[in-house]
C-alpha cells in the first residue's frame, strides 16, 4: 500500500489539525470578496481537441512539471482548511488522469467531515460510462458535461475527431448512477447558434440543465474566434422568440445567470464573460495542474505553489502564506475583448487553467 493509499484510510494529525484550525481563517481578497470556490486542473491532457479550446497539435507538459496526486491532495486540502467550501476538478479532461478516482476518494474525506460542502467535476463525458458509479460512490453528486452539438458530424469536426455516441452514453450512465448533470455549451455563431433552442429542448426533456457560454479569447488555437463569437444577449433574444424565459434569483457558486423555461420547466443558464462582466461577485480561484494559482480567469496573475510545496514538503506554513499572498493581489476583474486582429487575452489555454 502506498503512502497515498494509506492516507485515505488514516488522515494525518497535521491534516486534521489544519482543517480544525483553518476554518476560522477565511480568504478575503482586496475587494472584500470571500474566496470559497476552487477549481483544480488535474491534467492538461484531453482526448478531444475542441477548436475553440486548444490547438490541433498540442504540446503537453512533461510529467515532472505536473503535480502528483499527493501534491494535488495536499494543496486542495490546504485551500479547504483556509475556507474553500466548493471544489471542482477539471482538466484538460480529468478522467484521463491516471489514478484520478483515487484522488476523488481522498478528497471526499472533507465531505465526510463537513469541511467541504461540494466536490464536483467538469468533463467532456467520453469516459463517464466507465467512472460515473465511482464518482457517486465517493461523494460527487453533480457534474458538468461539455457538449456543443447533438449532430454527430458537427461534433466530430468541432472536437477534431470525437465520438458523440460515447458522450451521450456517458451522460446516461451518470444519470443512472445518481449524478445530477448540467450541460455546458459554448455558443458558436457558425457551428451551433441555430441549433441551441433544440438543444435546450433535448436537455430539458432528459432533466438536464443547460448553460450557454460565450467563447473566450484564451490561448492560440489555430483559428480566428472572431467569426464564431455571438453575444448571449443575442442568444437570449433567440431563445425568447421561441420560449418564455423567467429570470431566477439563483446562485450555484458560479457566474451563470439562470432562467426557467416556462414551456419545458427546465433551467437555462448563461455565462457572459465578454458581453456582461460578472466579476463583482467573483468568489473563485483556479489552480493549474502545475501548481500555479490564477486568481482571475482573464488576467496573467500567477503564484507558483508547486515550488513552495516541493521546497517545504513537511511544513504547510509557507504554502498557506503563498496562497494568502496570491489571494491578496487578486484583480478586480478581467477585460476580455474579441475582435478581428485581437490576440488572446491571456496566453494560457483554457485546458490548462482549470475550466
Amino acid at each position: 500500500m502506498s503512502p497515498f493509499d494509506a492516507a485515505i484510510i488514516a488522515p494525518s494529525t497535521r491534516q486534521v489539525r489544519k482543517l480544525e484550525q483553518g476554518r476560522a481563517r477565511s480568504m478575503i481578497d482586496p475587494f472584500g470578496r470571500s474566496i470559497d470556490y476552487l477549481r483544480v486542473s488535474v491534467t492538461d491532457r484531453c482526448d478531444l481537441r475542441c477548436v475553440y479550446c486548444m490547438a490541433e497539435h498540442m504540446v503537453f507538459l512533461p510529467k515532472r512539471d505536473v503535480l502528483s496526486l499527493e501534491e494535488l491532495d495536499r494543496v486542495a486540502s490546504t485551500f479547504v482548511a483556509l475556507g474553500v467550501r466548493k471544489l471542482r476538478l477539471t482538466g484538460g479532461e480529468p478522467l484521463v488522469r491516471k489514478g484520478f478516482i483515487t484522488l476523488v476518494e481522498r478528497l471526499s474525506r472533507h465531505l465526510a467531515t463537513g469541511a467541504l460542502e461540494e466536490l464536483t467535476l467538469t468533463t467532456n463525458g467520453t469516459r463517464l460510462a466507465e467512472f460515473a458509479a465511482d464518482l457517486f460512490r465517493h461523494g460527487v453528486r453533480r457534474i458538468n458535461v461539455s457538449l456543443d452539438t447533438l449532430d454527430a458530424e458537427r461534433f466530430k469536426r468541432i472536437t477534431r475527431g470525437g465520438d458523440l455516441s460515447r458522450v451521450l452514453s456517458g451522460i446516461e450512465a451518470a444519470q443512472a448512477a445518481g449524478l445530477k448533470v448540467k450541460i455546458n455549451t459554448v455558443a458558436l455563431a457558425q457551428d451551433n447558434r441555430a441549433d441551441l433552442p433544440a438543444m435546450a429542448a433535448w436537455a430539458h426533456a432528459r432533466d438536464l440543465a443547460l448553460t450557454l457560454i460565450e467563447t473566450m479569447p484564451m490561448g492560440e488555437v489555430d483559428e480566428d474566434r472572431t467569426d464564431q463569437f455571438v453575444s448571449l444577449s443575442q442568444l437570449r433574444e433567440d431563445m425568447a422568440a421561441v420560449w418564455t424565459l423567467d429570470p431566477l434569483d439563483m446562485a450555484t457558486g458560479g457566474p451563470a445567470r439562470y432562467y426557467r423555461v416556462k414551456e419545458t420547466g427546465g433551467l437555462l443558464g448563461m455565462i457572459t464573460p465578454l458581453s456582461h462582466n460578472f466579476c463583482e461577485a467573483c468568489n473563485r480561484v483556479r489552480l493549474t495542474c502545475t501548481g500555479t494559482l490564477h486568481t482571475c480567469l482573464g488576467q496573467d496573475d500567477a503564484t507558483d505553489l508547486r515550488a513552495v510545496m516541493r521546497d517545504h514538503p513537511d511544513d504547510d506554513a509557507p504554502l498557506i502564506a503563498a496562497i494568502r499572498a496570491g489571494i491578496g493581489v487578486k484583480p478586480k476583474g478581467h477585460d476580455f475583448r474579441i475582435g478581428r486582429g485581437d490576440g488572446p487575452a491571456v496566453a494560457r489555454h483554457m485546458s490548462t487553467t482549470g475550466g
